[in-house]
């Protein structure tokens, strides 16, 4: 047993005097005594406190879980306005595939439709132009739109809704601005860029936005940045992309009265309705509704108009060589194959360089990428190799590979 005020570890011989005993007993079991009898009343502060939790409490927001709607039902509210923007996470299938669905369904009410894209640049504008006539094929329309080194995501992902806007004849605006430009933007900030790339800025940027500006604070802090790229320049970075895009859609629509416009862009670029929603009606007043798909943040009044929650899906394998790959002047060099890949099988080794894929010129990874997007596991390509070797001439090689 332990004593209050005495080290357990050393025993006093109860010899002698016994008589500090009591007062000690005394000592130890006074404070409590006391508490018990006299409980201290809460502090007025944290009473106030309480009752400011008991506000906010009762002001919780809460969602009618029978009263849920589907898109089908949600469309025929659409038909009334301008501008429908829907957002997206870019590798969900399933976004894509709302967003489709939803186009499907405003193209049924009014054959005036038209479709804006995040995923292509400005400049590109004539290759969407070709391949929705037909005097382009798809091959064709990503390479010369540079989606592989521009973009870079699946491009399973779009293919469907691109390929109902050529099946149908509408419009597909190229949305984003030049990778150059945001690069530069993003390196020296507004202020420091060339005069070339200022006559490419839009023609208003609005930084009076607080909110926005706190929701971008929010992301940056999340953001990695091992060039130490201030605060400043990312901000805006962000707000280029929201005026640009916004830019470009109010001229599209200003050029062409007639059309519905449906905006297709990430989550970021459309909820809160301060990004390009927002910096579009600032131009051109028009009828708008937002729609996101999942979110993964604060949902309260003023996220968006809807918010979709589409069951996840995913897309089919895609066909695999197996490869670690690098690229290094003009050049795509294997750095590691699987084991019991397609690569390893074939015999190629680290440092070889891939040449060519069936009849197409491989010097760069988005190269690669165009020539294999579409390709599954099971098929078979004819693979291109050029071996260094030190002492004697380099070896040209071809192997015939079924992807993995």
């Amino acid at each position: 047993m332990r004593i209050c005020g005495m080290d357990p570890k050393r025993r006093q011989p109860w010899s002698g005097s016994r008589k500090w005993l009591l007062p000690l007993l005394l000592a130890c079991l006074t404070p409590l005594a006391t508490t018990r009898a006299m409980p201290e009343a809460a502090p007025q502060a944290d009473l106030a406190a309480a009752e400011q939790a008991a506000t906010t409490v009762e002001t919780t927001p809460a969602l009618d879980l029978n009263a849920f709607s589907t898109i089908e039902q949600l469309v025929p509210g659409l038909s009334g306005k301008r501008v429908v923007f829907i957002g997206e996470q870019h590798t969900r299938y399933d976004h894509h595939l709302t967003q489709l669905e939803i186009i499907r369904r405003l193209h049924g009410q009014n054959p005036d439709l038209a479709i804006g894209m995040e995923a292509f640049q400005q400049p590109f504008q004539w290759a969407l132009d070709d391949y929705v006539s037909g005097a382009m094929d798809e091959q064709e329309m990503l390479r010369a739109t540079e989606y592989f080194q521009r973009w870079r995501m699946d491009y399973r992902l779009y293919a469907p809704i691109l390929r109902y806007a050529r099946e149908h004849g509408l419009p597909v605006v190229a949305l984003n601005l030049p990778t150059e430009l945001t690069r530069e933007v993003g390196r020296n900030g507004l202020d420091a860029i060339s005069p070339e790339a200022r006559a490419r800025l839009p023609a208003e940027i609005d930084r009076s936005d607080a909110a926005y500006e706190q929701r971008v604070r929010e992301i940056f802090a999340h953001h990695p940045n091992d060039s130490g790229q201030p605060f400043e320049y990312f901000l805006e970075v962000q707000l280029l992309w929201d005026e640009g895009m916004a830019e470009r859609a109010a001229g599209f629509l200003e050029a062409n009265p007639g059309h519905q416009l449906v905006v297709l862009a990430g989550n970021g670029h459309i909820a809160w309705g301060s990004a390009i929603p927002g910096r579009l009606t600032r131009r051109m007043p028009v009828a708008s509704a937002t729609i996101i798909n999942d979110w993964h943040g604060t949902i309260g009044p003023g996220l968006a108009d809807y918010l979709l929650l589409p069951e996840k899906q995913s897309l089919p394998p895609a066909g695999k060589i197996g490869a670690l790959l690098e690229e290094e002047d003009d050049a795509v060099i294997v750095e590691s194959c699987f084991s019991d890949s397609p690569c390893d099988a074939a015999g190629i080794r680290r440092g070889d360089r891939i040449t060519s894929i069936d009849d197409a010129v491989i010097s760069r990874l988005a190269d690669l990428r165009l020539a294999l997007w579409n390709r599954q596991p099971g098929d078979t390509i004819r693979v291109g190799i050029l071996r260094p070797r030190l002492l004697l001439k380099d070896r040209t090689m071809a192997h015939e590979i079924t992807l993995q």
